[in-house]
């Protein structure tokens, strides 16, 4: 299979190479583009001020002086002779949960190749020391090989979180929905060299949805979590109530 992988971390980071190498033990193949540079949280950017480059490394790897969706469009537009038959993405050094996924370059540039036309998953490391990269290689291989048998809808993308755990302590998969957490309110204010105030994006708010059949919950109990995301927005079971309040404006 032709596969186009990418991040959001960039690069040189370990989950890239932890993917591609998994992908590669199937015989695929692969051509990497990616950020030349940490991207997380990127979401849907494209970069329109300035213009793209890329840069062949020693590994065949090709870096972007661009977000993750830049990688995405134009690996597909401009750098392959053929369009892949699959993009995936990750694996991300972190979970992609709940909300999260809004913010996600990792997520956004799935989201990219499946805007496309094309199949995409997006892989994420659930946990904070991040030592199992081959964990989530693995099951990057498995989903693959399903995916040539078994092929996303068209308006759906994977959204696959893996615990941080070695593989024989995972406890299986689980498809879920995405929960929810608290509203972010923390903001870290500091102070730069010259005594200007500065501030920063504090941690991540504590999970509000996070039950059974969310894909925090499938986390914290050990299981691989796996999310369908749909790349139509709308609403459409409000469209009938909105309509009729809009018919009074």
């Amino acid at each position: 299979m032709n596969i186009l992988i990418s991040n959001d971390d960039g690069v040189h980071a370990p989950g890239i190479e932890a993917l591609h190498k998994a992908l590669l033990n199937q015989n695929n193949q692969l051509t990497v583009v990616a950020p030349d540079r940490n991207c997380s949280a990127a979401s849907s950017s494209l970069t329109l001020q300035n213009p793209l480059r890329t840069t062949r490394m020693d590994n065949g790897f090709i870096s972007v002086n661009g977000t993750p969706t830049d990688c995405v469009h134009l690996a597909i537009n401009m750098l392959l002779e053929n369009d892949p038959q699959l993009v995936v993405t990750g694996i991300n050094a972190g979970a992609n949960l709940g909300d999260d996924v809004i913010y996600s370059g990792t997520v956004a540039a799935a989201m990219e190749g499946r805007y496309m036309g094309l199949p995409s998953v997006a892989l994420s490391l659930a946990g904070k020391e991040l030592k199992h990269y081959e964990s989530a290689g693995h099951y990057a291989s498995i989903i693959v090989s399903h995916l040539k048998q078994c092929p996303l809808p068209a308006n759906q993308i994977l959204n696959v979180n893996v615990p941080d755990l070695p593989l024989e302590q995972i406890k299986g998969v689980k498809v879920t929905r995405l929960g929810a957490r608290h509203r972010a309110t923390s903001m870290v204010k500091t102070q730069d060299p010259g005594g200007r105030d500065i501030y920063w994006v504090g941690p991540l708010a504590k999970e509000d949805d996070a039950g059974k059949g969310t894909d925090f919950h499938a986390i914290a109990t050990g299981y691989v979590s796996i999310t369908p995301l749909t790349v139509d927005l709308t609403a459409h079971q409000h469209l009938e109530k909105l309509t009729r309040w809009a018919d009074k404006i």
